[in-house]
């Protein structure tokens, strides 16, 4: 057990400092080597995607509240814009985890393959979806809340990756797009995560010391290391090269991507 909660304090540390780095949620990052992991660990192939995710999702219930603060202090969240979209996110996460315990474990991994590809490739290139006409109304944040939080608790990850762009696109500066992203992980982290710990419970296939799909040990030692680790990458990224450092992550992850792909089928 010692040796496994070390291991996953280094994933939260890389983690940490990934998300510190390059302003990503660490669930891109935290999920594939939990699925790597558990896969080294003998979970069997049913559950240990479905755990991957879960846990994830339960980590950043405790990562985003820091970085609410944060964003809080500098008055950067739109709060306005933050409760249709958490509206929309709350529902469509409880939708999302149970779209995912339907899917086979080789299914979700080609669904989480394709999707980390093409957050690679927009990584990579830099891209930028061009600005809308007009800010958003609230029927239509509810409804892009809803697909956020749906496709953001199949993954595994605080939605930032999917929030920020939508939000720029509709004409948000990048400051407000980011911090309001960011408030909008807390909602869909909790949802996902109680409802992966509901739909999970009791499941035989699951190892000791889970709650549902949520492994324990994961998640007290990402939980533990990540936070300081990203204090650590956020002051690294006005010292190092980060675009050069953003191509090479773009780069892991596209490796990341084929290999869930090449290998399911």
């Amino acid at each position: 057990m010692l040796m496994t909660l070390i291991l996953y304090l280094v994933l939260g540390a890389f983690a940490g400092l990934a998300a510190g780095l390059f302003g990503i949620g660490g669930g891109l990052l935290i999920v594939p080597v939990l699925v790597f992991s558990f896969e080294l660990q003998g979970v069997p192939v049913e559950v240990l995607t479905h755990m991957a995710v879960a846990t994830s999702l339960a980590t950043i219930c405790f990562t985003s509240v820091s970085s609410i603060r944060a964003h809080q202090k500098r008055g950067a969240v739109a709060w306005p814009l933050f409760k249709p979209l958490a509206v929309g996110i709350v529902f469509g996460a409880l939708i999302g985890v149970n779209t995912a315990v339907m899917l086979p474990g080789y299914l979700l991994q080609i669904a989480l393959g394709l999707f980390v590809i093409l957050v690679a490739t927009q990584m990579a290139f830099n891209l930028q979806p061009p600005k809308g006409s007009d800010a958003p109304g609230k029927k239509e944040l509810v409804f892009s809340g809803g697909l956020i939080g749906w496709a953001s608790s199949i993954f595994g990850i605080g939605g930032g990756t999917l929030t920020v762009p939508y939000l720029s696109w509709r004409r948000q500066e990048m400051r407000v797009a980011v911090a309001t992203s960011a408030a909008c992980g807390l909602p869909i982290a909790l949802m996902g995560s109680v409802t992966n710990i509901w739909v999970g419970w009791g499941y035989p296939e699951l190892p000791a010391w889970s709650l549902g799909y949520v492994y324990l040990p994961a998640f007290a030692g990402i939980i533990i290391s990540s936070t300081p680790f990203a204090k650590l990458g956020a002051r690294l990224a006005h010292s190092l090269p980060q675009a050069v450092l953003k191509k090479c992550f773009a780069v892991f992850l596209l490796l990341v991507g084929l290999r869930f792909l090449l290998s399911n089928l």
